[in-house]
């Protein structure tokens, strides 16, 4: 079932790489057009030893329950799910190569690259066995232009190219790599190549192990051993002692430390730097495009308020008055049934709902508004606390919720008002997608994460509302 999701999605691939080419050749310009095609880093090892139907468990630090995950192998590939599979496959994803992306060994770095250049010279039809790395790519394409990039740009200094061009190789199959040297670091795991040696080391990647000093470090001759199966360390400790030296220098002049193999859930929550400066409240508008979550109101481990001011007319209003996230973990605010409803799905496994007890009013500059009270933590970063409903200041419902720690989706979902317009957060929405509001008017949505009384900012949105 894995190996079938897989290979539905490189069909899909392949086929986007075939519209492009068509129409490059429709347009005339495939003959001149160079196109070079990479792989990812190797297959993923994220599904851990039994695979997961639902990775942005991963990313939120909740373990995968292995009879959950059998109950749903009929959904693998479906929208059901968001699946990953195991190390296993992992492993045998990249044969001959060992281990998978995030660790340095060549499972996890060994790409095939492909260039294609109808225009070309040299080179067709032809394999290269030179050393080469992803930050080649730009070097050889400046290359085959002849443009030289600028030292300076607008009086600002360039950094400079780490790469090489690998144009050299189409002329010449038996030259020697016009690379040396090449320095890998990648969530903990290490790595360096230099003239057909390779220094690799075993730590466990996003572990949270730290203790680098006491890393273990393999040493193979890739020019005779590209699938890294005799660690040679304790036969040649010199030629090892050489690398790890070169890694250090290497990792000083790339800004490699401190080294970090913090898990996924603390290095997704760090905070980065936004388009716009923190603050206790955000204002949110209908009719726009998604807010990125990443530079979205950030209700993580705290207590907020969603407040939606609104229209209504006359009773039958329904959809959506605001959503962030997604099926795989994410919460939303709605009317249906003429009633007041808010879900927070808790990383897809769990749809926490809880439902308005009395008809939404009709009128204009209605406030409809949930407000959660965190209370604690269980376990520690997880908030539980109470989520209540309200219309104005009357509460019409409450329930104990608990919010997931991480981000509700790694890409590709963001907050919208007014529909839905991703992967629904609840099946529970009325009409069709993307589930927009009806039969009344959305002014505007705002979150406030400032942990001030519910009935504090209604009072004062209400004052609000009287002097416009």
């Amino acid at each position: 079932m894995a190996g079938d999701a897989l290979r539905n999605r490189r069909v899909s691939d392949d086929q986007g790489c075939g519209r492009l080419l068509d129409y490059l050749e429709a347009t005339g310009q495939r003959e001149n057009t160079m196109v070079v095609l990479v792989s990812d880093n190797g297959a993923s090892g994220e599904g851990g030893p039994n695979g997961s139907v639902n990775e942005n468990k991963i990313f939120n630090g909740v373990p995968d329950d292995l009879q959950a995950n059998l109950a749903m192998l009929d959904e693998l590939g479906g929208t059901k799910t968001y699946n990953h599979y195991p190390n296993g496959w992992a492993m045998a994803f990249n044969t001959p190569f060992k281990m998978w992306k995030r660790y340095e060994f060549n499972g996890g770095t060994a790409d095939p690259c492909i260039i294609s250049w109808p225009g070309a010279t040299a080179g067709k039809g032809e394999i290269r066995d030179q050393y080469h790395h992803a930050i080649d790519i730009v070097p050889t394409i400046l290359d085959t232009l002849g443009v030289e990039p600028p030292a300076t740009i607008k009086g600002h200094v360039q950094s400079r190219f780490d790469g090489v061009s690998m144009r050299y190789s189409a002329e010449m199959a038996s030259a020697p790599s016009a690379r040396n040297t090449q320095f890998y670091s990648m969530l903990g795991s290490r790595g360096i190549w230099h003239d057909g040696w390779k220094a690799i080391t075993t730590h466990p990647t996003i572990s949270g192990w730290s203790n680098f000093n006491d890393d273990t470090w393999e040493l193979y001759h890739t020019d005779t051993d590209r699938a890294e199966l005799h660690d040679l360390a304790a036969e040649q400790p010199g030629k090892l002692r050489e690398l790890v030296n070169l890694w250090f220098a290497e990792a000083g002049a790339n800004g490699a430390f401190p080294l970090d193999d913090r898990s996924p859930l603390e290095i997704l929550t760090t905070p980065r730097p936004q388009l716009a400066s923190p603050r206790d409240r955000y204002v949110y508008f209908p009719d726009t495009a998604e807010v990125p979550e990443q530079q979205a109101v950030n209700v993580r481990n705290r207590s907020y308020v969603i407040g939606a001011v609104v229209d209504i007319p006359a009773p039958g209003a329904s959809g959506v008055l605001f959503a962030q996230g997604a099926r795989f973990g994410g919460h939303a605010l709605y009317v249906k049934d003429n009633r007041l409803h808010y879900v927070n799905n808790f990383v897809g496994v769990m749809e926490q709902k809880i439902d308005g007890t009395e008809q939404v009013p009709t009128g204009e500059d209605l406030i409809l508004s949930a407000s959660f009270d965190k209370d604690g933590e269980d376990p520690p970063g997880m908030s539980t606390g109470i989520l209540s409903l309200y219309h104005g200041d009357k509460k019409v419902g409450e329930g104990r919720i608990k919010t997931q720690p991480g981000m509700f989706s790694v890409a590709g979902e963001g907050l919208c008002v007014g529909r839905d317009s991703g992967e629904p957060v609840t099946g529970d929405y009325p009409g069709a997608h993307p589930h927009a509001f009806t039969g009344g008017t959305i002014q505007r949505v705002a979150v406030d994460v400032s942990g001030d009384p519910y009935i504090d900012l209604e009072r004062e949105a209400a004052a609000m509302l009287a002097r416009e």
